[in-house]
């Protein structure tokens, strides 16, 4: 593992986009949970559906590389998660999705990573901490996912994540929601 104190400056400073924070969301009795993914300049999120409630290494790694494999080079450049299991086949994720790094925080520091907390406190407007996560279907996480990235944010003027990422991509790049 390569820690988040290695990352280069230009992940601290927000300037350049393509830096993403990682993590699970947890349902009831961490039976179940959902990948979220979150840009870092942008704030933009990718929601990853977990099949059957699972949160296992392989089923993360598959899902991660499904999300950020979809993105143009210049929005794929590093990725910050916490110490968890589920990170086990980081370096499967580093292989699969070309010129993506991966660092890692220190144990119990989720201010490492503040933009992927901020905006999980924020997803549990939509799926509510008590919740058996693996009820919502990939459908619900897509259209979670759009009303989150249409969301203005203070940190970002009260632009909304997805405007602010349209300001950085070519006219004719599509994502997949």
């Amino acid at each position: 593992m390569v820690s988040v104190h290695e990352r280069p400056d230009t992940v601290a400073d927000r300037r350049e986009p393509g830096h993403w924070e990682g993590d699970l969301i947890m349902g009831t009795a961490n039976a179940s949970a959902v990948v979220t993914l979150v840009e870092r300049t942008t704030r933009y999120t990718m929601l990853g559906h977990l099949p059957g409630g699972r949160h296992d290494a392989a089923t993360v790694c598959g899902v991660v590389v499904d999300l950020l494999g979809e993105l143009p080079a210049e929005l794929r450049r590093t990725l910050t998660w916490d110490q968890g299991k589920e990170m086990a086949r980081h370096r499967e994720i580093a292989r699969s999705v070309e010129g993506l790094r991966i660092y890692f925080c220190d144990a119990h520091s989720p201010w490492q990573r503040p933009s992927n907390e901020n905006t999980n406190g924020l997803l549990r407007d939509y799926l509510p901490k008590g919740t058996d996560l693996a009820i919502y279907t990939v459908g619900d996480l897509a259209e979670v996912q759009v009303q989150l990235n249409e969301r203005p944010r203070r940190s970002l003027g009260w632009v909304s994540p997805e405007d602010r990422l349209a300001t950085l991509l070519p006219p004719t790049t599509v994502l997949r929601h």
